[in-house]
């Protein structure tokens, strides 16, 4: 887990030229370069930072929407290449590896199908107790990773898991099955379960008792006490 910068794959990219300027002038050229590191700001696109090894920069802070793979005069809006701000501070980079390099396809918000092949993924979250959560990357109903897709235009994109099919030659059939799931909104836990308990034994191999019913109300627990104690009066 990395605070608010991450190292990347380094991948050749070429940066829009006038991305490089403000977005005053250079549009229609292309500079040459290789991502460094990617930058997590909450309430803000992903910033890449990309060696520019004509000149020897540094370059950083730019949205996916400021590079190409290869040169193309279809010029997407980052709207396009990433439908959400980042989530948290905390990040983590990966390559699932299941999926590594298989061809994909995602829906963008103006219902038009591009398609390109995976490459890595960014996933945040709110690594410490010791501040106020304050956003959505625990949140099991908002929370959204980047998958990082090279498309076939040329442009790059960061795209959450459901705006996504991934196929796999060996196991996607030639015609898939339309997904119609549900977000998932709920969190699962088991030690807020009283069921059962350890705090009776100190062995290492410890036995587990049950503790009688999975209260919810604190009520609960205080009649089944009462009632185990009558239990016992009763023997």
């Amino acid at each position: 887990m990395a605070f608010l910068a991450a190292n990347v794959p380094h991948i050749e990219v070429l940066v829009k030229k006038q991305y490089l300027y403000d977005l005053e002038k250079g549009h229609g050229e292309f500079v040459p370069g290789l991502w460094c590191t990617v930058k997590s700001i909450q309430g803000r696109a992903l910033y890449f930072e990309t060696y520019l090894y004509e000149s020897g920069a540094l370059y950083d802070k730019l949205p996916i929407s400021a590079f190409v793979w290869k040169e193309t005069k279809e010029d997407l809006q980052l709207p396009e290449l990433q439908l959400w701000d980042c989530f948290d501070y905390d990040i983590a980079v990966i390559e699932k590896q299941i999926i590594s390099g298989n061809r994909c396809k995602y829906l963008t918000p103006n219902k038009k199908m591009y398609s390109g092949n995976y490459m890595f993924s960014i996933d945040s979250c709110n690594s410490t107790n010791k501040e106020l959560n304050v956003g959505y990357s625990e949140t099991p109903s908002q929370h959204k990773s980047f998958n990082i897709l090279k498309l076939d235009n040329g442009h790059f994109a960061a795209q959450p898991n459901n705006r996504v099919l991934f196929f796999d030659k060996s196991l996607t059939p030639s015609v898939p099955v339309k997904p119609d799931f549900k977000t998932s909104t709920r969190e699962f836990s088991v030690d807020n379960v009283n069921k059962w308990t350890a705090g009776d034994d100190d062995n290492f191999f410890y036995n587990l008792k049950e503790s009688g019913a999975d209260y919810k109300d604190p009520a609960d627990v205080i009649k089944a006490i009462e009632k185990e104690k009558q239990n016992e009066t009763i023997s």
